[in-house]
C-alpha cells in the first residue's frame, strides 16, 4: 500500500470534501470541508497556529485527509493533529495507520518538534486504539469536549 499525502490545492479540494466516513461515525469528525474553511485562519491557543490540511491518496484516488498544525513556540507539543479521517469504502486497510505514519515521520524529522498533540471524541474508541499503538498517552486532560493524547518525540 502507498499513500501520498497532497497538500489541498483548488484542484483536488472539491473531491476531498466528498470523502465521508460512515453515518455512526459522523459525530467523532467534523467535515473536509469545515477543515479546509477552517486551515486558511488557523487557529489561537496559547499562541498562533498554522494549519496545513492534506488529502491521501492511493494512486489518484482520494482515500482521506489530514490536517495538522504547527507552534514551535508552544510549551506543551509544537505540532497537533486537528484531523484525520479515511473515507468509508477504505476504511478497516490499514490507511489511517499509514497516514499518521507519515506525518509522524516528517514530525520526527524537524528538531524544533518536541512533543504532538491531538484529541478525539472520548466515545471514539477506534481513534482511541490508533493512537495508543502509535505511542501516544493521555494526560488525564480534556481539550474543548475531546480526549487529550500526546507523543513526546525525544
Amino acid at each position: 500500500m502507498t499513500i501520498t499525502l497532497r497538500p489541498v490545492t483548488s484542484e483536488n479540494w472539491r473531491a476531498l470534501i466528498k470523502l465521508n466516513v460512515h453515518e455512526d461515525q459522523n459525530g467523532f469528525v467534523k467535515s473536509n470541508l469545515y477543515a479546509i474553511a477552517e486551515s486558511q485562519f488557523g487557529f489561537e491557543y496559547e499562541g498562533h497556529w498554522d494549519f496545513y490540511p492534506f488529502g491521501a491518496y492511493v494512486a489518484d484516488v482520494p482515500v482521506g485527509f489530514v490536517m495538522y498544525c504547527f507552534n514551535f513556540d508552544h510549551s506543551r507539543f509544537q505540532a497537533f493533529v486537528i484531523r484525520l479521517m479515511v473515507d468509508e469504502r477504505f476504511q478497516g486497510k490499514g490507511y489511517g495507520r499509514e497516514i499518521m505514519k507519515q506525518v509522524l515521520d516528517m514530525f520526527r524529522s524537524n528538531d524544533r518538534i518536541k512533543n504532538v498533540g491531538l484529541s478525539y471524541e472520548p466515545h471514539n474508541e477506534g481513534a482511541r486504539k490508533l493512537y495508543a499503538s502509535l505511542g501516544f498517552v493521555k494526560p488525564g486532560e480534556m481539550l474543548e469536549g475531546e480526549t487529550l493524547a500526546v507523543l513526546n518525540l525525544t
